[in-house]
């Protein structure tokens, strides 16, 4: 399977004591994205929300509706490590 590093996500929103989190997945990992979303939510006393929308790489990201949403967090998977 995937290493989808959720230790990795999780310490991130811990140290950034983000309360709303928005996850964007591409499409072949949505179908765990209920999975993703209660692991998170259960070690982080947090909102997940899921993006049901589009994820077609870096230039993809939904910045404008996650302010809308009020979230304190975006986390995608799929993409390459921006530097």
């Amino acid at each position: 399977m995937y290493n989808l590093e959720l230790k990795k996500a999780i310490n991130e929103i811990k140290k950034n004591n983000s309360k709303k989190i928005l996850l964007q997945l591409p499409d072949g990992l949505k179908p765990k994205a209920k999975e993703i979303q209660e692991k998170i939510q259960k070690q982080t006393n947090t909102q997940v929300l899921i993006w049901a929308g589009s994820c077609f790489g870096a230039c993809d990201v939904p910045n404008a509706q996650a302010k809308i949403l009020g979230v304190d967090l975006l986390i995608q998977w799929g993409h390459s490590k921006w530097r």
